[in-house]
């Protein structure tokens, strides 16, 4: 092993050396990762944030000053601890307690737990959260008045006041796929985005948390192949049409000891994408939400002494919400005072602003126009000011703006085109913006909340000069038709000297997803360097944002509601005929290549395009939406009882007959997101219609299929079918 690593190594220093591009230097040197600034943390004056900086084997975290633009203190280093490793970290609103992530383990895609260590600022003193033999924690978190910290292990809640340190327990009817005590099941994690399923009140005086029984969900097994008889993992997943969790959300009162029920109304089949508290600190608001995800109302509960623990929280709607398709889950919610709130809804047809005043029942509208906000970074109170991301000048890039509530200004405060992501401070006077474009990677630097540059902390100039010997092409942008004449928006990337007589294979990257892009102006990793390298054996790679993509608007990105998968692949089909008429692309050598959504994509356009496709990549697709789950399927396609035909005429397996090209299936055993199953089926299919293909597994591996030379076996493997059925033949 260490001969093969030495040689390894040796050989991706040759190359480096030379000048060349290759799969080894792109997914084994780590030569391309960019320079970044992990951990950021403002601290709660707004004055000052944290990061954590890692040089020389030493892990450490250090306090910055805003305004003065330098360094403070350094507040832990593990190098004072006998090397003691740490990944993550958060501090406590008053700066007194850091919270250091030990031995993190990923769950999920969004989950984790860790054993948590409590680093005391004034002692210099660090010891565990809880007793390490109890096994690892999840979600652990500080009150908003400093003196507890809440946490969940094995399913139940509990807490400490960091005076004593001594665990008290919330919930006892925790247990492994039943009873789930302030967290989320797989569905909510993976669809809403939301794993953390309890909340401090603003004065920590009370817990809100989430309560999962999903006894009655059913469970799939996915086989590990870890020991001489394999053993199984087991989890529950509600696939489309099929039974939740039922839900409870609970308010536990630590002055009293008193647990409380909110009432969530008598329909069990809904769904509680959200809850969070007001700006009162015994107003708790929870987002319910239809199983067919086109009607949202909250509901607000306030829980005092005048409520019994017996009975429930009495409830009232304050602001509802209906769509004829479906309504996004969001994050841009955010209470001003005790009346009003911000939020955002694409009902005018775009994705807007909105001031909700919930005591006075009405609304106004703040934005307006063709374009859309994509995400809230908070509110100014004093200048009553709201920042914001936003897609105003292109459904490719992203802008930071601020806007006046009273006089409606809007003032643009990014000054590079390209994608721009603002870490704010807690008193919205500065920003760190991250900002790359599509040939560049990220520059970070220090803003104060007009937009005035302070300082820049991170140019990436190493990874800058690193590109500049390899003698890239640029990724430009166009427009392709589709039959409907709409203008898609597409990227591109071709050899410099292009030639007209021999032609060039088109090689098309696609996710296609609703509300998903491609076709976005910001750095794109190590998938960049790996289209350079086709580029250079002669490929020309594009990219086209189909219907159903985002920042275009509601009807753009609902068109494909009720029927995933028909207009997608029109729209990928008449892309690939346009490229195919262009005089450098040889129209009878055209592949393209997808993962999740996108091997989806990619499975329809070699069976349903198949007298355009000459190859197709799938890389863990979905081959019929019954396999998938029911959150995410129902949100575009309702229940398959009511909307059956659909999920089957745009399947992939009820295609595959039609396939005359050459198709690669790759699919992870241990995928928990997309299941095996998808491929298996496929496979079945091809076989049953007598259909070539070429398959390949990665035993336990997930929707990501990475780890070691995972990603290099991989990337070597597509890149040589499609060299073998796109080049050479």
């Amino acid at each position: 092993m260490k001969l093969k690593s030495f040689s390894v190594i040796y050989f991706i220093s040759i190359i480096a050396i030379s000048g060349q591009l290759s799969n080894e230097l792109i997914w084994s040197s780590r030569i391309f990762y960019p320079k970044n600034i992990n951990g950021i943390n403002p601290s709660s004056d707004g004055d000052f944030y944290t990061s954590i900086e890692r040089k020389n084997g030493q892990t450490e975290i250090i306090k910055y000053s805003y305004k003065k633009n330098k360094k403070i203190a350094t507040l832990f280093s593990n190098f004072s601890f006998e090397n003691f490793n740490f990944s993550d970290y958060d501090i406590s609103n008053d700066g007194n307690w850091l919270l250091l992530y030990n031995s993190k383990e990923s769950i999920y895609r969004r989950s984790s737990k860790s054993y948590y260590y409590l680093y005391n600022l004034k002692e210099k003193s660090l010891k565990p959260l809880a007793d390490t033999l109890l096994g690892k924690q999840r979600l652990a978190t500080f009150s908003p008045d400093n003196s507890k910290i809440a946490y969940v292990r094995n399913n139940n809640l509990y807490y400490k006041s960091l005076n004593d340190l001594k665990e008290k327990k919330i919930t006892h009817n925790g247990s492994i796929n039943k009873i789930i005590n302030g967290a989320t099941d797989w569905v909510y994690e993976e669809e809403f985005s939301i794993h953390k399923g309890f909340f401090w009140s603003p004065d920590g005086s009370k817990i809100a948390y989430y309560v999962f029984d999903e006894e009655h969900v059913k469970q799939f097994e996915m086989e590990i192949y870890d020991h001489l008889y394999p053993s199984k993992y087991k989890f529950k997943y509600p696939k489309a049409g099929e039974q939740n969790s039922s839900l409870a959300i609970k308010v536990y009162d630590l002055s009293n000891k008193r647990t409380y029920n909110f009432n969530i109304g008598n329909e069990d089949d809904i769904y509680i994408p959200r809850i969070m508290w007001s700006k009162n600190n015994h107003e708790l608001i929870v987002f319910r939400m239809s199983r067919l995800q086109n009607k949202l109302e909250l509901l607000s509960g306030k829980i005092n002494d005048n409520v019994n623990p017996n009975s429930e929280i009495i409830v009232k709607n304050i602001y509802s919400e209906k769509s004829d398709t479906y309504i996004d889950i969001h994050d841009n919610t955010y209470f001003i005072n005790e009346n009003q709130f911000l939020w955002t809804s694409e009902k005018d047809g775009y994705n807007h602003l909105y001031l909700i005043d919930y005591k006075n029942q009405n609304e106004i509208q703040l934005t307006s126009g063709e374009w859309e906000v994509s995400k809230m970074y908070g509110y100014n109170h004093n200048e009553k000011t709201i920042f914001f991301q936003a897609a105003k000048k292109s459904p490719t890039d992203r802008e930071i703006y601020s806007l006046n509530i009273d006089s409606k200004k809007l003032q643009l405060l990014s000054t590079s085109s390209g994608c721009n992501e603002a870490a704010f401070s807690s008193n919205y006077k500065y920003f760190i913006n991250f900002h790359s474009d599509a040939n560049n990677p990220f520059t970070i630097t220090l803003n104060d909340n007009k937009g005035k540059l302070l300082k820049v902390l991170e140019a990436n100039k190493e990874l800058t000069k690193k590109m500049s010997e390899f003698e890239l092409v640029k990724k430009t942008f166009f427009t392709v038709p589709n039959e409907n004449n709409t203008d898609l928006n597409a990227w591109i990337m071709k050899p410099p000297v292009l030639d007209t007589n021999k032609k060039h294979p088109l090689l098309m990257y696609v996710y296609g997803g609703p509300g998903n892009n491609t076709v976005n102006n910001a750095w794109s990793g190590l998938n960049y360097f790996w289209f350079q390298y086709l580029v250079k054996q002669g490929f020309v790679v594009i990219s086209v944002d189909n219907r159903g993509t985002g920042y275009r608007g509601k009807e753009f990105k609902h068109a494909t509601y009720l029927q995933l998968g028909k207009l997608e692949t029109e729209d990928q089909i008449a892309a690939a005929v346009h490229m195919g008429k262009l005089n450098y692309i040889d129209k009878d050598r055209i592949g393209i290549f997808g993962w999740s959504y996108g091997g989806y994509m990619s499975s329809l356009c070699i069976s349903k395009g198949a007298d355009v496709f000459n190859s197709a990549i799938a890389v863990a697709p979905v081959t019929n939406w019954r396999f998938y789950d029911n959150i995410y399927t129902e949100r575009f396609m309702r229940k398959p009882k009511e909307n059956g035909d659909n999920y089957d005429l745009n399947s992939p397996i009820n295609h595959v007959s039609k396939i005359k090209g050459n198709y690669l299936l790759i699919h992870g055993t241990a995928d928990d997101n997309v299941h095996f199953q998808n491929s298996m089926e496929m496979v079945n299919s091809l076989v049953k219609s007598n259909i070539e293909f070429d398959f390949f597994a990665y035993p336990n591996k997930n929707h990501g299929i990475y780890g070691g030379y995972t990603r290099l076996h991989l990337y070597n493997k597509m890149t040589n079918f499609l060299t073998e059925n796109l080049i050479t033949k």
